[in-house]
């Protein structure tokens, strides 16, 4: 994958999880990359660590603010300044309630971060993605974007958002050479649950017990398929579940 090396991928949620593994896979591979995330100790520390390997620039910033988002990508020096690859994977949920018994702050979170976020970070980079008629957006979403379940109320709303942005993008942007795909994973093992249940940790635990879920490194992977397919390629929608689960509800839990 030599014609990879070097081009320049920017990654939003970059400190766990699905994007941390996608940093590490696409730093292997030679790409240089802008990493971002909010927790800037682990962005520090992860810059330490693909740094031996590859030239990585970070940005600490917030998606669901729209100046933060501008002026951060307006930050980025000379070398830097032509994005190759734009990976949409920051994302989480927040709270598992019926509509009744919802909190309008989780709702505010997930709709910011899962929607408005991927739309002011996309918005920031298309206009040179655009003018270089060249570039490949991939928008990580989830199976919760392709069916409801019960509780899932406003997370699966926010990620049906991000299915209906994926096909809107790829039709606005068709004949300007840009690439749009969306990757919807099913139940992936990471901090999203542990998230989702305000860090009860035991209960987190519960939701990949008794069968075996994805991996970050597994959603990474699809990902890097999806950027090295040949220019006339483009993997404009992927539906990935481990093994065990056919459904957001039904999943074989008799291992």
């Amino acid at each position: 994958m030599n014609y990879m090396k070097n081009k320049i991928a920017f990654i939003t949620g970059a400190t766990s999880g699905i994007g941390m593994a996608t940093a590490r896979l696409f730093a292997e591979n030679g790409l240089k990359l802008i990493i971002c995330g909010r927790r800037e100790e682990r962005l520090k520390a992860l810059s330490q660590e693909l740094s031996k390997v590859t030239e990585v620039h970070t940005l600490n910033f917030d998606v669901r603010n729209r100046k933060e988002v501008n002026k951060a990508i307006e930050s980025l020096p000379e070398q830097f300044s032509i994005i190759d690859i734009l990976i949409n994977n920051a994302g989480n949920a927040h709270g598992l309630d019926t509509i009744d018994q919802g909190n309008p702050e989780d709702w505010d979170a997930m709709l910011d971060i899962n929607v408005k976020g991927l739309l002011y970070v996309t918005k920031a980079i298309l206009p040179q993605m655009i003018a270089q008629e060249s570039g490949h957006i991939i928008n990580i979403g989830s199976t919760a974007g392709k069916e409801v379940y019960p509780k899932g109320n406003v997370y699966c709303a926010s990620k049906h958002a991000v299915d209906a942005l994926n096909q809107g993008m790829r039709m606005d942007l068709n004949g300007k050479g840009v690439k749009v795909g969306a990757i919807n994973p099913g139940l992936v093992e990471t901090e999203f649950s542990k998230v989702r249940f305000k860090g009860d940790s035991k209960r987190a635990e519960k939701v990949y017990q008794d069968f075996t879920p994805l991996k970050a490194n597994d959603i990474a992977d699809v990902i890097w398929f999806a950027v090295t397919r040949p220019p006339h390629v483009n993997i404009a929608d992927l539906t990935v579940m481990c093994l065990d689960q056919a459904s957001s509800t039904i999943v074989n839990k008799n291992n």
